[in-house]
C-alpha cells in the first residue's frame, strides 16, 4: 500500500508540473526586451544595466533600462579563455557578482552533451569591458586538475552561480543533466574552492528520473549518458528573508524544431526550492527535496514565450527581479533568437510567484 500511495503521489506532481507548463494562463505575460542573449547574467552598477551572455569571449551589453535598448559595448575576455578545453573562444553561461569592489565573472568551458568541463573565473574593477584578468580553472570536471575528486567524477562542471552570504562566505554552485547541481565553498578571494582531503561539497538538486533518452558514445565515455538525460540545470541562488532560494532550468533547453516541438511541458521552465540554509536542503511546497526530484515550477511558456530558463534573480529597490532568457514564437526558435525577459517576483506563503 506504501509504494502504491508513494507511486500515486510521483504521478500526481509529475500532472500538476506537466498541466501548469502548458497552460498559457497560469502565467504573467513576460517583460520582452531587445536583448539577444542566453543564460543572461544581469548587474546594476549606479544607473547603468550590465548583460553577460554566451558569445564570444563573454558579450557584455549595457542600458539605462532593464527593457532596453541594449547595446554591447566589448567582451569579458580579450581572447580565448586559458582554459585548455571545451570551447574556449565562445564560453557558456556566465554569472556576474560585485563583492568588495571587485567584480568577478564565472564561466563555463566544455562542449554540448559532454562532461569534459571546466569552471573558470575573471576579475575586473569595473563591470564593463577592458580590465578584465582571467583566472583560469576553479574547478573541473571530466579531465584536468581535480576531476578525479567526487563529486567531480559525475557532475558536469558547467552552469556557475555564486552566492555571497553576508558573512563574507562565497558558494560556488554549478551542473547540468548526469548527477544535478552541486556546491561548494569558496575561498576568502572567491577564486578558489575550500578543498581538502575530502570535498565539501553538497548535492543540491537532481532529476532522478529518466526524462530523455540515454545515449552513449563509445568513442569518448565523457560524451553521452546511458542512464538517460535528467535535465536539471542553470541553478541560481537568491535570498529573500528568511528564505534562500534555488532556482533552476528543467527540461529541453534548445535545438528546437518547429515542426516537431517537444510535448508540452518538457520543454525549458523555471522552477524553485526553498531552505533556511544557503547550502540546503532545498525543498518544493510539498517538502520534496529537490535531489529527489522536487521543485515548484514559478514560470513556463505561455502565449508568444516558449521555454524560459536560464534566470537569475536582481533585487532593485526592494523588489525581486526574475529574468531569464526565452524564444518569443512570433519571431522563431533557434539558440540565437532568444531574447531577454524578465517578471518581478512577489511572494506569497514564502513561496515566489512571477508577477
Amino acid at each position: 500500500m506504501a509504494l502504491l500511495l508513494g507511486l500515486f503521489i510521483l504521478v500526481t506532481l509529475a500532472v500538476r508540473r506537466s498541466f501548469l507548463s502548458s497552460r498559457p494562463e497560469a502565467f504573467a505575460p513576460a517583460h520582452g526586451t531587445d536583448l539577444r542573449i542566453h543564460d543572461p547574467s544581469i548587474l546594476k552598477v549606479g544607473d547603468t544595466y550590465y548583460s553577460y551572455g554566451v558569445g564570444k569571449y563573454l558579450a557584455i551589453h549595457q542600458a539605462s533600462s532593464l527593457d532596453g535598448p541594449w547595446e554591447q559595448t566589448g567582451t569579458v575576455l580579450g581572447k580565448d579563455s586559458v582554459i585548455p578545453k571545451g570551447d574556449r573562444n565562445a564560453p557558456w553561461a556566465p554569472t556576474t557578482i560585485e563583492f568588495d569592489g571587485t567584480f568577478y565573472c564565472y564561466y563555463s568551458v566544455s562542449y554540448a552533451g559532454c562532461r569534459n568541463s571546466a569552471i573558470g573565473v575573471a576579475t575586473s574593477k569595473s563591470p564593463g569591458p577592458g580590465d578584465w584578468t582571467d583566472h583560469g580553472s576553479i574547478v573541473q570536471s571530466g579531465k584536468g586538475r581535480g576531476s578525479a575528486k567526487y563529486p567531480y567524477t559525475v557532475s558536469n562542471a558547467i552552469d556557475p552561480s555564486v552566492l555571497v552570504t553576508d558573512d563574507g562566505q562565497g558558494y560556488l554552485t554549478w551542473g547540468s543533466y548526469w548527477t544535478g547541481l552541486w556546491q561548494e565553498p569558496l575561498s576568502k578571494d572567491l577564486l578558489s574552492v575550500v578543498s581538502g582531503e575530502q570535498s565539501e561539497a553538497r548535492h543540491l538538486a537532481h532529476e532522478p528520473r529518466a526524462i530523455f533518452p540515454g545515449r552513449r558514445n563509445p568513442k569518448n565515455q565523457l560524451c553521452g549518458d546511458p542512464t538517460g538525460g535528467h535535465p536539471v540545470e542553470g541553478g541560481f541562488i537568491s535570498y529573500h528573508a528568511p528564505y534562500y532560494y534555488l532556482w533552476f532550468s528543467w527540461g529541453k533547453c534548445c535545438k528546437y524544431n518547429p515542426e516537431n516541438l517537444p510535448k508540452p511541458g518538457m520543454e525549458y521552465q523555471i522552477r524553485v526550492g526553498r531552505s533556511v540554509s544557503p547550502r540546503g536542503p532545498f525543498v518544493d511546497r510539498t517538502d520534496r527535496d529537490l535531489v529527489d526530484g522536487g521543485g515548484e515550477v514559478v514560470y513556463g511558456s505561455n502565449r508568444e514565450v516558449y521555454a524560459p530558463g536560464g534566470q537569475g534573480v536582481l533585487t532593485e529597490d526592494g523588489t525581486d527581479i526574475l529574468y531569464y532568457h526565452y524564444l518569443n514564437t512570433t519571431i522563431g526558435y533557434g539558440f540565437w533568437e532568444a531574447r531577454l525577459g524578465y517578471n518581478p517576483l512577489e511572494y506569497v506563503d514564502g513561496w515566489p510567484v512571477a508577477a
